[in-house]
């Protein structure tokens, strides 16, 4: 059936460490409709949460779905690594009564949205002018530290690469973050680039830097490190959220040269998203361009903020060959 015509909805899914969101589109020219946020806590797996928001919208005809995870997807049981949920993607279909469900690593499906962001969806951050149909690096700290990229094909395809390129290790650049992560190492074998560029991160940042300042830690959340950084009322969440956007801009700054990304860095997560206009003014761009002699084939590749709502969302229409209509 030509997707123009399908009225049929189609389930889409953004599964994170914390939230999974759900929507429904129709087919191509439709807008994506009926976006609802479920803690994931409150749910054994995928299954349990989407019929519950299935139910709630009062939708039982979907047959066709694509779920975004934040996992990769390696055969059909899926383990999560910053959840608890376990589950076989097959008895998730069966379950739901769908004739097909497609999963996307949660990156694969930021990077399938990107050729579709444009104006506002996107705030430039430093210099840089994009090649046209250079490959593209996309990463964003949230629950963890996402990472994917996009290159054309040979047909003119853009074609999504999944990695999961947070849980590389992290490379420090200065004294400072090199006593941090001795620090890290004591609790973590593998310091991992996701340790301090996330949700999680921000929090382990915070205790290394009260250690190193000689303070006693508070049991913070990610959320009040950054409220309490925002509001320059504590030197050591000030610099923890300096810091992981300084460490960003150096996990960024490997993903472009090792992809040559002159297509651009696309930065996503919800850390980001609560920033507002402090990411801008932090050390991001300044450490993305410190590459010693690449100093200024770094300062030729533009970095953006993704500012577009839900765009693995977006990512997950196009999974199913629906291009969604946008405000």
């Amino acid at each position: 059936m030509n997707p123009i015509h399908d009225t049929t909805p189609r389930l889409l899914g953004d599964i994170g460490g914390t939230n999974a969101r759900f929507a429904l589109v129709q087919g191509d020219g439709s807008p994506i409709t009926q976006e609802v946020t479920l803690p994931t806590g409150q749910f054994p797996d995928l299954a349990a949460a989407a019929q519950t928001y299935l139910q709630s919208v009062g939708q039982t005809d979907v047959r066709q779905a694509c779920i975004a995870i934040a996992n990769p997807i390696d055969g059909d049981v899926l383990k999560m690594t910053n959840n608890h949920w376990q589950f076989s993607i097959e008895a998730t279909r069966q379950q739901l009564g769908l004739d097909s469900l497609l999963m996307l690593n949660d990156w694969e499906a930021m990077a399938m949205a990107a050729p579709a962001l444009k104006g506002s969806d996107l705030e430039q951050i430093g210099s840089g002018e994009p090649v046209p149909d250079a490959p593209k690096g996309l990463i964003g700290p949230g629950t963890g530290l996402g990472v994917s990229s996009l290159v054309r094909s040979r047909r003119g395809d853009w074609v999504p690469i999944a990695g999961e390129g947070g849980h590389v290790s992290l490379s420090p650049t200065c004294e400072r973050e090199a006593d941090i992560l001795r620090i890290l190492w004591r609790t973590y074998p593998h310091v991992s680039a996701e340790r301090a560029i996330s949700g999680m991160g921000l929090e382990n940042l915070y205790r290394a830097i009260c250690e190193l300042n000689g303070t006693d830690a508070e049991p913070l959340a990610a959320a009040q490190v950054t409220e309490r950084a925002l509001a320059a009322k504590d030197t050591a969440c000030e610099e923890a959220l300096d810091r992981m956007c300084r460490l960003l801009g150096n996990a960024a700054a490997n993903l472009a040269v090792t992809l040559g990304a002159h297509g651009g860095i696309y930065i996503g997560g919800g850390v980001i998203g609560r920033l507002g206009d402090y990411f801008a003014q932090s050390g991001f761009r300044a450490a993305f361009e410190a590459k010693g002699r690449f100093e200024n084939y770094m300062k030729r590749i533009p970095t953006y903020v993704i500012r577009a709502e839900q765009p693995a969302l977006i990512g997950c229409a196009m999974g199913l060959g629906v291009q969604p209509a946008r405000g």
